[in-house]
């Protein structure tokens, strides 16, 4: 899944709530590189992190 994360996609993290609306900004090497609204940049291993994919940002 982390494959099908491309840069401008929004994500939320599974155990972070509080971090907000994430976006993606790159997909490097399994490293995902994403900017959440509460949290600001942060890279996450997609190999350890599942990130959730939003296709409606108005819900929870």
């Amino acid at each position: 899944m982390a494959a099908l994360l491309e840069p401008g996609m929004l994500v939320r993290h599974p155990d972070q709530a509080d971090w907000g609306l994430g976006q993606v900004q790159s997909n490097i090497d399994g490293k995902v590189t994403v900017n959440f609204e509460h949290t600001g940049k942060v890279v996450i291993d997609s190999k350890r992190i599942f990130l959730v994919p939003v296709a409606d940002p108005f819900l929870p």
